[in-house]
């Protein structure tokens, strides 16, 4: 087992063990299969990848945003740092015969993806809030503007930290706004990073992002009533952001 200290930058032992996961990379696809997260991930990128081109899918999992736009024509590269699910991306293209491309990394980490290569960027699936620290986070941010090409479009999904007040954050986690919880396939307990809206959008702005669209959440879909407290009542964010 590989030491805490050895651990890649932004990575907890709690992230570690679920990223090498072989039962969870396994039973992932069957797990998210109709859920609203990912209908409504999913819809609003259709909504902002418009167009075929290079896109670049942060976080890939098993594959769940790329496939759909593989079959469209996009040219699709996947980066994770679970080797099982890279395994389960390579083997779903090998039988649709998809030209979908992988590449372990950690998030922290894009140095060898040339700068200003895609046109298309997404972090879905709370991915963002799986990398420990803010420095990480920003870091990682940094590296979505650069491997972007001028005007290229980003999109981006969050808990919201203030979902229900609020109630239990930060009170385990070492950081404001952390939450740490049991695994759904076992292991050590995953602790993520909750946002506040203003933490977000400032966060890419920071980066260099120019934020068009912000689009709450629900448990169950996109939030109705969105004008009604909107603060406690959104279990997330869908952000959508274009290069500046």
């Amino acid at each position: 087992m590989i030491p805490d200290w050895k651990l890649p930058p932004g990575v907890d032992r709690g992230l570690w063990e679920y990223v090498s996961s072989e039962t969870l990379a396994r039973q992932y696809d069957e797990r998210l299969a109709g859920t609203p997260l990912l209908r409504d991930d999913l819809a609003f990128v259709a909504r902002h990848f418009t167009t075929p081109g290079r896109l670049i899918d942060l976080g890939c999992g098993t594959g769940r945003l790329m496939f759909p736009y593989a079959r469209k024509g996009y040219d699709c590269w996947g980066v994770d740092l679970s080797d099982s699910m890279l395994a389960v991306v390579a083997e779903k293209a090998a039988r649709e015969g998809l030209p979908i491309r992988t590449l372990k990394a950690n998030l922290v980490e894009l140095d060898e993806v040339e700068s200003a290569s895609f046109d298309r960027a997404a972090c879905l699936f709370s991915t963002l809030g799986m990398i420990r620290g803010v420095d990480n986070r920003r870091k990682f941010l940094g590296h979505v503007r650069r491997i972007l090409k001028p005007g290229g479009v980003f999109v981006l999904h969050g808990h919201n930290r203030w979902f229900r007040f609020g109630l239990g954050l930060g009170a385990r986690g070492s950081e404001r706004g952390d939450r740490t919880m049991p695994q759904t396939a076992g292991g050590p307990p995953l602790t993520l990073h909750h946002f506040s809206k203003r933490e977000l959008l400032a966060a890419l702005k920071e980066a260099g992002f120019e934020i068009y669209e912000v689009q709450p959440v629900s448990t169950s879909g996109i939030l109705k009533h969105s004008w009604w407290l909107p603060m406690f009542r959104a279990y997330g964010y869908l952000l959508a952001a274009i290069r500046r």
